[in-house]
């Protein structure tokens, strides 16, 4: 297999296109064997980031190693990294088996056609895709064609593997899918891995640790439990959840003030109990989802989305009460920066979670 040490590390790394920093100071180890996220919107400075560690791009300041080997101003035949793109990009000429063999038939490699084949099956085997192997790339699925981008990354074993977005443009069912096979051949390989997307769910199932990205600057990493549970802004808070958090002025709700200088107060749809007390509330829309529901209220002036089981039936129109989870309020100050709460007794009881009656 490839390096013992397979990091990427950025060290203060800043990219400017003209007047626009795409890239700000940004800090970040990929661990070995590690499968980092990097979540954010368009323009965030995610593809600018992975371009970077591919040499695609050359940074205005700061340093980029690959397994310890520094390669901030080397071409990217010389980095020991592979990049799947969102397109795949496949030879459409070439058969299945070609398009994988393709990147082993380098003349810098000077490898066998016997040893060549073995690795190209040894992989088609992982991504399940053996049986395709003579077929022609443009007699493939979408789906298909994208394992066949991955192997062809797969089969040069590099150091670390750079995906932009390489799910996005599959149909819902096949990401789904997709998503647990590479999360298992990433760890079967105990590959290392720099991931780009603006999905949420791909961050949450995927990574080990997520990196959120606004404007070029990396606000917060973590995992994604920590970043969901605990998020440095209003920005990040934002990334994670469906529905997304409930962002109300304190005191919303019979919320309590929060801590000095708290001016908004989040609330998780899955933290917000119907039909227990708290403040009236009128149902103004409601979205089934089969195991969950989805609420939309207005109380007080404020809309609040609630997410509750399937079997809490409400109908648009009806009044309800609603109040809080307590111990599940985030508070943010003025410029959108969480403040730590008051230590308090009522944290989150899974027994509580079934509410909504």
């Amino acid at each position: 297999m490839g390096p013992a040490v397979a990091e990427i590390v950025f060290e203060n790394t800043t990219k400017r296109f003209g007047s626009i920093t795409a890239v700000d100071n940004l800090s970040l180890t990929v661990g070995d064997g590690e499968f980092v996220v990097l979540l954010g919107p368009t323009g965030a400075g995610k593809t600018t980031t992975l371009r970077l560690a591919a040499g695609l791009e050359v940074p205005n300041t700061g340093r980029i190693r690959v397994a310890g080997v520094d390669v901030t101003r080397a071409p990217p035949a010389e980095r020991d990294v592979a990049f799947v793109f969102q397109q795949y990009s496949l030879y459409p000429h070439y058969t299945v088996y070609e398009n994988m063999a393709f990147p082993l038939r380098s003349p810098s490699r000077r490898w066998d056609e016997a040893r060549i084949e073995a690795r190209v099956r040894e992989i088609a085997r992982l991504l399940r895709i053996e049986a395709k192997l003579s077929n022609l790339s443009t007699a493939l699925s979408g789906g298909e064609m994208q394992r066949v981008a991955i192997g062809r990354a797969l089969v040069r074993d590099p150091a670390a593997f750079l995906m932009d977005e390489p799910l996005s443009s599959l149909d819902a069912r096949l990401r789904e899918d997709l998503r647990v096979e590479l999360k298992r051949i990433q760890e079967d390989l105990g590959a290392t891995v720099l991931y780009v997307t603006h999905d949420q769910m791909e961050a949450m199932t995927l990574a080990d640790r997520i990196g959120v990205l606004a404007e070029g600057r990396l606000v917060q990493i973590g995992t994604p439990r920590q970043i969901y549970s605990a998020p440095a802004s209003v920005h990040v808070a934002m990334r994670l959840g469906s529905p997304r958090i409930n962002l109300l002025p304190v005191g919303a709700l019979g919320l309590a003030d929060g801590p000095a200088g708290a001016t908004t107060v989040g609330v998780r749809p899955e933290d917000v109990i119907l039909g227990r007390g708290g403040a009236v509330a009128r149902v103004i829309a409601v979205e089934h989802l089969g195991a969950e529901t989805v609420i939309l209220m207005e109380s007080e002036g404020n809309k609040v989305h609630a997410l509750v089981g399937a079997g809490a039936m409400r109908h648009v129109g009806e009044e309800t009460t609603v109040q809080m989870l307590p111990g599940t309020a985030l508070f943010f100050d003025r410029d959108g920066q969480r403040l730590d709460a008051a230590p308090t007794s009522d944290a989150k009881k899974p027994a509580e979670r079934a509410h909504g009656t």
